[in-house]
């Protein structure tokens, strides 16, 4: 029987010992379970590397965003396929998969779906402490969103209990405060261009935003590969006009002092003094340099089948 390793992780918003009981059972049905309780993110990570060295067909997250995260890092580039059993609170990556809410429909889904391969986006970084390699699944960024990452982390009973709204209200305290007169900070270099900005985000996949079902595109259409966002100053009426301009599918190009890389092959940052970054909604530190290329094809993924 194929085997599958089950990472959990407890502190997720929606994680209970009745819906893990009830997933092991599910999976049960189709392949050998192994529950794994990692101490940290670093322990997932080594847990998911681990099995996929030892053969195990799929490694599943149970979690939210950041579970998924570092067990796909453990599993880029290994014939071994990740699995998502969503229980955080906000599971950007099982919406963009499909996957249903419900961890017991997910463990359903993860049973009856198909492997297909995903790109991530692979970021090196140098800083003056030490260099840095990592995937992304869905998004990643150094600027505004990297600094509301780092307040929420820092106020976990606001993180966990309104989500949405918490990263949303820092959102706009950080550019109503900080961002909307900083000057740009940071040198972007893509496609033969370069220009000057605060804030950088680069979209993976067809991002939905933290609110829900509510997709947010930098283009007007999905791209096939990486697109990135570069934003000269963050004023208030420019992120109220990015903002509409995404949800309503506009390209995001046509708002002034905002700049469109679609379907990149290789982004180019140099903040100066060094600003913080962030992966699929994790903090990862400081960074001086960045580089951002697609992976395609990176890792497989059991979802189900795209209607």
């Amino acid at each position: 029987m194929r085997r599958l390793l089950l990472i959990a992780n407890p502190s997720a918003s929606g994680f209970t010992g009745a819906a893990l009981r009830d997933v092991e059972a599910k999976l049960g049905d189709a392949y050998a379970v192994t529950t794994a309780w990692p101490n940290g993110p670093a322990e997932a990570r080594q847990a998911a590397a681990d099995a996929a060295e030892d053969g195990y067909s799929v490694v599943a997250a149970m979690g939210g965003d950041g579970v998924v995260h570092h067990v796909a890092n453990g599993l880029a580039f290994t014939g071994t396929a990740l699995g998502v059993i969503p229980t955080g609170t906000t599971n950007v990556v099982a919406r963009i998969l499909g996957i249903p809410m419900k961890p017991s429909k997910a463990a359903n889904a993860l049973v009856t779906g198909q492997p297909r391969p995903l790109t991530l986006a692979h970021i090196a970084t140098e800083s003056s402490i030490a260099a840095r390699s990592e995937y992304a699944v869905f998004s990643l960024g150094m600027g505004l969103d990297a600094d509301v990452v780092s307040i929420a982390d820092r106020r976990p009973a606001a993180k966990y209990y309104f989500s949405s709204v918490n990263f949303a209200a820092i959102a706009v305290n950080e550019v109503v405060k900080r961002y909307h007169s900083r000057l740009p900070d940071m040198l972007v270099e893509c496609d033969g261009q370069t220009v000057h900005a605060t804030t950088v985000l680069i979209q993976v996949h067809d991002l939905y935003t933290y609110w829900g079902r509510v997709p947010l595109r930098l283009t007007q259409e999905p791209g096939d590969g990486l697109t990135a966002l570069a934003v000269e100053r963050v004023k208030i009426s420019r992120a109220i006009g990015l903002a509409s301009r995404g949800v309503a599918r506009r390209s995001m190009a046509k708002q002034r002092g905002a700049h469109v890389f679609a379907d990149l092959e290789k982004l180019l940052i140099h903040a100066e003094p060094a600003a913080q970054f962030q992966a699929d909604g994790e903090l990862l530190g400081r960074a001086e340099d960045v580089e951002i290329t697609p992976a395609y094809d990176a890792i497989t993924v059991i979802a189900p089948n795209r209607t």
